[in-house]
């Protein structure tokens, strides 16, 4: 049971000690993988269709695979902390290229394939990484040539190892889609030749000398507020997060998941991938989102569970054969999603979307699990899981507010990162070790937070603070809406005016009265929309992980009024 700080009636919040915390195994990536081998060795752990053939690892071959890129690795030279950079698509060689780090005692270092030239330059050069693994051909990109075009240097050297002074940790490159060397970028089955020198034994040494407390995984923030920060997880914060999703989700063995979102993201190795491993189900790849074709690998794989976001349920309902596919497997999917309402499912599962986290906690760090009684969640976001404290601040002074009052809210706990890289650590927490996340909210005297965004994003209007988040929750359900993202937009009278952003669902007309009628019903009136602006989706700019860039939608908003446009 969480208990709340009550002393003096201040915002203290604590989770259930962590020694307490049941289901937690292995607390290092490598001893991860080999705790769920030995429990599911037989089971798929996941299948990836190539057309009309489907290639499929058991646990026992993800082990088997990892193994050898472990070797791979160890013998390019990766030692304890060595990053290796995987630049890939969900594919089956992703899980073999992260565990395979693991277990050669690396970090993990993942890169989104939504990267531009500019950015992927950025990602290499803050990470360091002194290996890279590429998918050369994704979508519309080349990101062998992309490395090429930053570097001259791969085009013309050999495999092997690599001296650039542009990129001076990089030593080796290997591309997991091709055969033939391009450069010093050599194919996939040479690289993985390269291990065969190397006894397994060595593995078990390596994999063996790490430490939960050791480095395990750098991921990427997808750079809503600027430059992609890299954030550096230790091995027994991820792995406690592994373990903690296939609780969070009430899995059982039968999870058969899907997913097109990148384990590059903190979320979806999280939640998909660790959600799924932990309970000892299996994983259908697909390698980029095609709606058509995921509805496809959902039937035909019989799926239990997907993994989207909210913008991607809105393109499967909207796809051609959304009504022709089979979905009757799927199981996990929260009753009162659009995807529930497939007349082949029948689902009453809830999921648990009552919760908070950031790539800086390794996702959740408050959260209440899957089918908890909405008496029970009221509207918040969760509370502190095993080991987490929740503060909030007053955000200037830093001073811990009394409860029930807004503020920051802070964190700390055992999935809190080490750190930014290149940032010291005390230039990020504060005195007490807590990590102040930027973000707004409140607790409750039941310990349960309520988030309402980032606190700049928080819109003061005629004296009152307006969170957006609850507007957007109200709207996001009003028919006819596909996307919403509300905004205050500067005003002489009011301060900040609120303004709903809405992208209508395709044939769907909406009207400014009709959005601002439907939150009437539920939102009090200076929380209602003073103004409704409708934008095509192509006009709403995103990061790689789908959130929509506040900043630069705010000045479109404000552009629109100006010349008042709503749009539509």
């Amino acid at each position: 049971m969480n208990t709340v700080n009550t002393v003096d009636g201040m915002s203290l919040a604590r989770g259930i000690p962590l020694s307490e915390e049941e289901g937690i195994g292995a607390l290092t990536l490598g001893e991860y993988l080999r705790e769920v081998t030995t429990r599911f060795s037989d089971r798929e752990v996941a299948v990836m269709h190539h057309g009309d053939d489907a290639e499929r690892w058991s646990y026992a071959d993800l082990w088997s695979r990892s193994v050898d890129v472990a070797c791979a690795l160890l013998a390019c030279g990766v030692g304890k902390g060595t990053r290796v950079g995987i630049l890939m698509t969900n594919r089956l060689e992703f899980l073999s290229a992260a565990f395979g780090t693991a277990l050669a005692g690396g970090v993990a270092t993942t890169m989104s394939t939504f990267s531009t030239a500019a950015e992927l330059d950025v990602l290499v050069q803050n990470s360091g990484c002194s290996i890279l693994l590429l998918e050369r051909n994704i979508l519309k990109k080349d990101f062998a040539a992309m490395m090429t075009e930053l570097e001259p240097l791969i085009a013309t050297a050999a495999p092997g190892p690599l001296q650039s002074p542009k990129f001076p940790f990089l030593r080796h490159l290997a591309r997991v889609d091709e055969e033939q060397a391009m450069g010093a970028i050599e194919g996939w089955r040479d690289f993985l030749a390269r291990g065969k020198e190397v006894s397994p034994g060595m593995v078990d040494a390596t994999a063996a000398s790490v430490a939960p407390a050791d480095p395990g995984m750098l991921f990427f923030s997808s750079g809503s507020t600027g430059k992609p920060k890299g954030i550096l997880s230790a091995h027994r914060g991820v792995c406690l997060q592994l373990w903690r999703w296939a609780k969070w989700y009430a899995f059982g063995d039968d999870v058969r998941a899907w997913s097109a979102n990148g384990f590059f993201w903190s979320g979806n190795f999280a939640m998909a991938l660790g959600g799924t491993l932990s309970a000892g189900g299996s994983l259908i790849l697909q390698r980029t989102f095609q709606p058509e074709e995921a509805l496809a690998l959902m039937a035909a794989e019989k799926a239990t569970f997907l993994c989207a976001w909210p913008h991607q349920w809105a393109q499967l309902t909207d796809a051609d054969n959304w009504l022709e596919v089979d979905l009757s497997a799927m199981r996990y999917t929260d009753a009162k999603s659009p995807i529930a309402q497939h007349p082949t499912i029948d689902s009453d599962w809830i999921e648990p979307a009552c919760a908070y986290g950031n790539t800086e906690t390794f996702t959740l760090s408050t959260v209440f699990p899957a089918n908890t009684p909405e008496d029970v969640t009221v509207g918040s976001h969760g509370v502190p899981a095993a080991g987490n404290t929740l503060k909030i601040v007053e955000p200037l002074t830093g001073a811990t507010v009394p409860l029930g009052e807004r503020g920051e809210i802070a964190v700390k706990g055992p999935t809190l990162m080490l750190g930014y890289i290149g940032i010291p650590l005390d230039e990020t927490l504060d005195e007490q070790g807590f990590f102040h996340t930027g973000d707004g909210g409140y607790l409750d005297d039941k310990g349960r937070l309520y988030w309402e965004g980032r606190l700049n994003d928080i819109i003061k209007t005629g004296g009152a603070n307006v969170s957006p988040v609850e507007i957007d929750t109200v709207i996001a359900k009003c028919p006819g809406v596909k996307v919403t993202k509300t905004v205050g937009v500067p005003d002489e009278l009011l301060g900040e005016l609120v303004v709903a952003c809405i992208v209508p669902q395709d044939g769907a007309i909406l009207t400014d009265d009709q959005v601002r009628d439907f939150a009437k019903q539920q939102l009090a009136s200076y929380k209602v929309p003073r103004r409704v602006l409708f934008f095509e989706e192509s006009e709403l700019e995103v990061t790689g992980s789908a959130k929509v860039k506040t900043s630069t939608l705010r000045e479109l908003a404000a552009k629109r009024l100006e010349k008042g446009d709503a749009g539509g």
